[in-house]
């Protein structure tokens, strides 16, 4: 079912913000920023060895990363996992009782099919479920 950790979410105040560290201090490239209007959200992606960050921005006070960094502050917020199918994987994890935030892929950064699984079902870890 699950290819490899394809992303860590990072939520940030600012893309711009946080990129003075990762390309100034890290020498690494920002790259892919896209906004994302059905979720209220902005992103940026850097790619290191074979798993990116992916750096979150809200844009919109409701949307679930401002929600985030309001409770919690700045940080990760989630760890993607590369699934072959997500269809299937979905099913899977509903069969065995895991309970899912979302039971149907939606469109996510990059075109990705993506869908969340419940912190309550992973110890604590907002999952990512995505498919290229």
């Amino acid at each position: 079912m699950i290819k490899k950790v394809d992303h860590i979410g990072i939520a940030v105040k600012s893309i711009e913000e946080a990129s003075k560290f990762y390309e100034g201090v890290l020498g690494q490239k920002i790259s892919g920023i896209e906004t994302l209007s059905s979720e209220n959200l902005k992103t940026a992606f850097i790619q290191i060895g074979d798993v990116e960050i992916e750096l979150l921005e809200a844009t919109s006070s409701d949307s679930p990363v401002a929600k985030f960094i309001e409770k919690k502050g700045e940080g990760i917020q989630h760890i993607a996992l590369e699934v072959d199918d997500i269809k299937e994987s979905l099913e899977e994890l509903k069969s065995k009782g895991v309970r899912l935030i979302d039971e149907v892929p939606k469109t996510g950064a990059e075109g990705s099919k993506i869908a969340f699984v419940h912190p309550k079902s992973t110890n604590g870890v907002l999952l990512e479920l995505c498919q290229k």
